[in-house]
């Protein structure tokens, strides 16, 4: 529960910007995220609110906020972070992964690699790691969003062998392998191996074994991505529908199960019986859309497109593609945030796209079958060539 905050200048000017020591948990974290980056509003002093909600999301949140502190402001999340633990909550064990590592072993030993996701859902990880005997142990972890982890295997092989391996898998797969923090490439290879059915585990090898060969932690379960702290000003900003444009967006799709109520419901708006006039057929249609958003975009659905919003734009800064980069991250943060999607243009024309890509492919299938109805003239030549070719 939250209590009261200490006296102090910062901390009562949170106090009057609306934040509610008394609230719910989630209430409150909720004001004190939106509360971010208002004027006279401090993140010291949202650290220490942070500090006395004993909640798991209070100490996510402040792991967010330790990426990139330094200072003043590092110690002060430290302090907060060390307040929940002793209240048994500890900081998400993948919040590391947005830190300096304290020495240069930590961050040379392991290595991550990550080709971009396709637009079915599927990339490949590879983790490396130097051997004692010499040479280097690479895992290689093919992974499916709908599908989980697909499949994953450990080799040993030379420097030389990997740089060949990488080139020949960029050369014929046109795509590039980016360098990446291998904490976030151990995420990624783990939360897909969460996802993947238990009757399906048996056919992808033993991959928790596979991972001990490499990564001595436990898996991590929480990731705070490191796209919030390295695009950070751009994450603030709003999400460009221009990002739709780009491959990586261009070419996802998302189950047709998921979209097909919805584009008959559209359907039906516009082949209603009752005679409607343009404009309000428009306005049921566009109600129709605006549903379809809010509810693809929340729940676990919703949680999966942030996270390959994440991922995203994480390779798309890696390719150099910056602008991008923000893009893709600021419509993530508007998810972890919890905002209306509705009120935001870049996720109505992610979903009117995604609708409109099925109805699309319907309309071409339905042009394609064979037409069961003929009218009388069609029936009259086929009956005539019927005779011809006797």
């Amino acid at each position: 529960m939250s209590k009261a905050l200490d006296t102090n200048p910062d901390d009562a000017k949170l106090i009057e910007a609306g934040y509610d020591p008394a609230a719910a948990p989630f209430d409150a974290i909720a004001k004190l995220r939106e509360l971010r980056g208002m004027p006279g509003v401090t993140d010291l002093a949202i650290a220490r609110a942070l500090g006395i909600i004993a909640d798991p999301a209070a100490a996510a949140m402040l792991a967010e906020m330790e990426a990139g502190a330094s200072g003043a402001m590092r110690r002060e999340v430290r302090r907060a972070l060390y307040k929940l633990k002793q209240h048994g909550i500890d900081a998400p064990l993948a919040s590391a992964a947005n830190t300096a590592p304290d020495s240069h072993t930590e961050k040379t030993e392991i290595a991550g690699m990550l080709s971009p996701i396709d637009g079915e859902g599927a990339r490949i990880v590879w983790i490396v790691k130097p051997r004692v005997q010499g040479g280097l142990l690479r895992m290689w972890a093919l992974i499916s969003e709908a599908e989980g982890l697909v499949g994953a295997q450990n080799t040993h092989l030379s420097r030389r062998e990997l740089n060949s391996e990488r080139d020949e898998l960029e050369h014929r797969a046109q795509v590039k392998l980016v360098d990446a923090d291998w904490r976030v490439a151990d995420f990624i290879a783990c939360e897909a191996w969460r996802n993947t059915p238990e009757a399906r585990r048996g056919k992808v090898g033993n991959f928790l074994a596979l991972r001990s060969e490499l990564i001595a932690s436990p898996p991590p379960t929480e990731l705070v991505h490191p796209v919030y702290a390295e695009l950070a000003a751009e994450a603030a900003g709003e999400p460009s529908v221009e990002l739709l444009k780009e491959p990586e967006l261009l070419e996802w799709r998302l189950p047709d199960q998921l979209l097909k109520p919805y584009v008959d419901e559209i359907n039906q708006a516009g082949e209603s019986v009752i005679v409607l006039s343009p404009v309000h057929k428009q306005e049921r249609m566009n109600a129709v859309v605006d549903r379809a958003t809010a509810e693809l975009l929340s729940g676990d659905n919703g949680k999966r497109i942030q996270r390959r919003l994440e991922d995203i734009a994480y390779y798309l800064a890696r390719v150099g593609r910056r602008t991008q980069a923000g893009w893709a991250a600021a419509a993530a943060a508007r998810l972890r945030d919890g905002v209306d999607v509705t009120k935001v243009l870049f996720f109505q024309a992610f979903v009117r796209t995604q609708l409109g890509t099925v109805a699309a492919a319907e309309q071409q299938k339905a042009e394609e079958e064979p037409r069961l109805i003929m009218t009388p003239a069609e029936a009259m030549r086929a009956r005539e060539a019927r005779t011809r070719r006797r």
